[in-house]
């Protein structure tokens, strides 16, 4: 038994079983970006900047998020790799199955489920503030109780019953989903495009307004464990970590690619790059409008623009971007979150329902609705603070692995082809990995209390079911 749980499954066992899925190869090199900064620009510059940057770095979340980039880059070069190498849809759960063992891959198959399927319900309960900031331009005022978590960040009862917006956006987006990948492109290439510009818009007009004294202390005196001074911004790096998780969707969408081997380094590495800038001028602009304490909203851009008369208009402008910006992360996830259930199913570690095709839309249609069902419970009983931090914790971990996935497999399998190689393999991916440690290092105990209880719940799932049904076991 102890032997089964460390068995690995050769990469090309992983492609050669993931032809067998018959999926549609739909998306080239600028489909795949798109899917990458329609995953990434959404919650971190239109939510976590405000919160981290008025809770934990001030005007420094700009080098938070400068930190949280290098980490991301040195994972995005090891995802590269594996992704030109294996390229098929089970991301990080499929890379740790060829290097850890089958026990380490479900434990990061199920922190992909944070990453994934938790990470899209927090998004969708941030969609809910911009969309009420909205209304309120129309005099419409929704019911309290109908319009936000029914528990607190300590998980003790707010009064509430539901988040209901958040949980319709997400079904709508669900069916989306479910009638295919180049549907669900193609709403996603217009998203993009057209929050991208929106949030150009905002930073050049707003660029004009920003007063410097709002960047004074650029690093503010530290006032406790990680609130402010550089223990603040590396606490405000983790935090905004989340948003940049979407680079690794792409990976995800291997098996409908045109062609992996090219094209998936490409996707992973052009979308950071594009959402880094964007993430750090829009930080400038936020923090450069009002002083940072005031950011700590459930819309701060929209705070941000509102305290500038002359930029009334755009505060409309700035809620649609929103509304679209989250709509499309909320997509991206519910495109992958299906797609890494399949491969643990197809695996045999999950039911073979995981694992069902649709006959004309060639997606995996019941694992979709499973998902979107899950997603939508999420986002309408619990808040973003839960929500997001535990995102992050997963992804981190996730990321940690692969890097060093990347060095064990240079070791065991050197002969491999490689079409995409990280340069300094041993430098990079060793800097990845304590990287993503130092940024764990900063999550409060609280935190860690929840990752444990989410980890036992993974790992009973596991031998009941999962280490019975492995079909590398039989």
């Amino acid at each position: 038994m102890f032997g089964q749980l460390w068995a690995t499954k050769h990469p090309h066992a992983s492609h050669n079983d993931a032809e067998g899925l018959s999926l549609h190869r739909t998306l080239g090199p600028w489909g795949l970006t798109a899917l990458g900064i329609g995953a990434v620009i959404g919650g971190g510059i239109f939510v976590i900047t405000g919160q981290a940057a008025a809770n934990h770095a001030g005007p420094a979340i700009m080098l938070s998020f400068v930190l949280a980039a290098i980490c991301c880059t040195f994972c995005a070069l090891a995802y590269a790799e594996f992704a030109a190498m294996v390229p098929v849809s089970g991301s990080a759960y499929t890379y740790t199955y060829a290097t850890l063992g089958e026990l380490s891959a479900w434990f990061i198959g199920w922190m992909l489920v944070l990453e994934y399927g938790v990470s899209a319900s927090a998004v969708a309960v941030s969609w809910t503030g911009y969309f009420l900031s909205l209304l309120d331009h129309f005099n419409i005022h929704l019911p309290a109780a109908f319009v936000s978590a029914p528990l607190d960040a300590k998980l003790q009862p707010t009064g509430a019953i539901a988040n209901l917006p958040a949980a319709a956006i997400v079904l709508l987006l669900t069916w989306v989903c479910y009638i295919g990948i180049r549907k669900s492109s193609a709403m996603n290439m217009a998203m993009v495009l057209l929050k991208t510009g929106l949030i150009v818009l905002v930073i050049a007009v707003g660029w004009k307004y920003v007063d410097p004294a709002n960047w004074e202390p650029f690093i503010p005196a530290n006032e406790g464990p990680g609130k402010f001074g550089w223990e603040g911004v590396l606490r405000g790096a983790s935090m905004v970590f989340f948003a940049y998780i979407g680079f690794e969707a792409v990976s995800v969408a291997a098996q409908e690619s045109h062609r992996p081997q090219r094209d998936m380094p490409i996707g992973m590495l052009l979308s950071l790059a594009i959402c880094t800038v964007l993430y750090i001028a829009m930080a400038a602009v936020m923090t450069g409008l009002v002083p940072y304490t005031l950011l700590g909203t459930d819309e701060p851009v929209v705070t941000a623009v509102a305290a500038h008369p002359q930029l009334g208009w755009l505060r409309v402008v700035v809620e649609i971007g929103a509304l679209v910006g989250l709509s499309s992360v909320v997509l991206v996830m519910i495109i992958g979150q299906p797609r890494i259930f399949m491969i643990m199913a197809r695996d045999g570690l999950l039911p073979p329902v995981f694992t069902k095709i649709h006959p004309e839309y060639r997606t995996p249609h019941i694992n979709t609705v499973i998902t979107g069902i899950g997603i939508a419970l999420l986002a309408a009983l619990f808040p973003l603070d839960v929500l997001g931090e535990l995102t992050s914790m997963g992804t981190l971990i996730a990321f940690a692995a692969v890097c060093a996935g990347v060095l064990i497999l240079r070791r065991t399998q050197p002969d491999l082809p490689r079409p995409f190689r990280i340069p300094a393999a041993w430098l990079i991916c060793t800097l990845g990995i304590l990287s993503c440690l130092a940024l764990l290092s900063t999550m409060t105990a609280h935190n860690w209390f929840l990752m444990a209880v989410w980890t036992v719940v993974g790992f009973v799932i596991y031998f009941l079911y999962g280490h019975r049904h492995s079909k590398l076991r039989r």
